[in-house]
């Protein structure tokens, strides 16, 4: 299939010449481009110029294509999700009241909700349950303009449920459209059963688990949930260096409740990933800068739990690549809405326009290792094209809280049209 992409008022490529994620002023750089077309061969752009350019260099496949009108709207590329717990049992609406009467996320927790609470609601889902489930909340952020989903575990905490989920999410790379990334977390919590023998659970979790999960290429990455009353630093490090010796890139969730030292066990161990750092230190960010470490940050779960807002400005003034992500998960963040996310971190966490852009983008397709194939429209990259009904980007913070998705594009195939999925 060709495609034109026509007229658009403004096309976003974010595509400047700097390799890799974006730091400080870079994540600003939006690659505003007007009076463009755009043509798509297959699955790939295939040229990004004035109309009369292309139709001079590729008249045939001009002439065969199905042209795309984009008056009064922008182009820019799919949105891309890089942290979610996407497969899951069940929903926690009870645990609101707890929390708007001043339950903390640990209280909850700790009486045997949280997380505790999906994991035996997962356990209890069939594969094809949880297959459906899934697969109709992808249908969702595709609608709101989301072409790539990474998709964690950690809601199994046992070997059988945990390949579950990753199972559930290999199948939904091969029938949806989305792409998704996997992340194994066995170590997301230390289950009911190993309350007082923490670090038993953590031998499992290396000697058991990572070993099969790297075997079977069932993911990409390891995640682990360093926080006072999960997993220590130390529990963290042995568990992501173990992840690392079987090929699986360590992520991390790290500071999120309490400093405990997460964003710098992040730098230590090479972590592609530091995961919402609501409250890291400033030596940690400082550490962050220095390797590298992408800075994956949540504004919506600070939203839900009336939490204080990570440091974003700070951050990215500091030279920590930022990417933003909805954190989609039944307790702490259950939207999908990744445009409201970036509302949020505008408007809370002291990030502009652009680079709330960029953040869901091209420094969140870094933070999965997918930045060589999407988070920017530029000439052999997959076609992920977004086109959004508003008249200039700046409308999309705005006019907050709304989804502007009229049209996507995924893998070069219309997938949404009019705010409608295609089948």
């Amino acid at each position: 299939m060709t495609i034109l992409i026509n007229h658009a008022n403004e096309v976003l490529t974010m595509a400047t010449d700097v390799k890799g994620p974006r730091l400080k002023e870079q994540m600003s750089e939006i690659g505003l481009q007007q009076d463009v077309s755009i043509l798509i061969e297959g699955t790939q752009i295939k040229m990004i110029a004035p109309l009369k350019e292309i139709e001079q260099q590729y008249p045939s496949l001009v002439a065969d294509a199905e042209v795309i009108d984009a008056s009064g709207k922008i182009v820019m590329p799919g949105l891309v999700d890089c942290h979610t717990h996407l497969v899951h049992g069940g929903t926690r609406e009870h645990e609101l009241n707890m929390r708007l009467s001043g339950k903390s996320y640990m209280d909850i927790m700790n009486a045997g909700g949280g997380i505790h609470y999906t994991t035996t609601k997962t356990r209890e889902t069939s594969f094809d349950e949880l297959y459906d489930k899934t697969y109709t909340h992808l249908n969702q952020f595709l609608k709101h303009g989301v072409t790539t989903v990474e998709a964690k575990s950690g809601y199994g905490l046992d070997w059988e449920n945990e390949k579950k989920q990753l199972e559930v999410a290999k199948k939904l790379q091969e029938t949806h459209r989305v792409d998704i990334v996997s992340t194994f977390m066995g170590a997301h919590a230390v289950p009911k059963a190993y309350k007082g023998n923490e670090d038993a659970f953590v031998e499992q979790v290396i000697q058991e688990m990572i070993p099969k999960v790297a075997e079977l290429k069932l993911a990409e990455f390891n995640d682990v949930f360093c926080e006072k009353g999960v997993f220590t630093p130390e529990q963290s490090r042995r568990i992501l260096m173990a992840g690392k010796a079987h090929g699986l890139i360590p992520k991390i969730h790290a500071d999120e409740i309490e400093p405990y030292e997460g964003a710098e066990l992040a730098a230590e161990v090479g972590a592609i990933s530091a995961e919402h750092l609501l409250v890291a230190s400033d030596e940690g960010i400082e550490a962050m800068a220095k390797s590298g470490t992408i800075a994956v940050l949540l504004p919506g779960t600070a939203f839900f739990l009336r939490a204080p807002y990570a440091r974003g400005r700070l951050m990215i003034d500091s030279g920590v690549p930022v990417a933003i992500s909805t954190d989609f998960n039944p307790g702490s963040s259950p939207t999908i809405s990744l445009p409201y996310i970036q509302n949020l971190a505008c408007m809370n966490m002291g990030m502009t326009m652009e680079e709330v852009l960029c953040a869901t983008t091209i420094n969140a397709a870094y933070a999965i290792q997918r930045g060589e194939q999407v988070g920017t429209l530029e000439v052999g990259k997959q076609a992920d094209v977004l086109i959004l009904d508003v008249p200039n980007y700046k409308q999309l913070q705005y006019f907050y809280g709304m989804n502007h998705t009229h049209t996507v594009v995924k893998n070069g195939q219309v997938a949404v049209k009019e705010g409608s999925l295609v089948e």
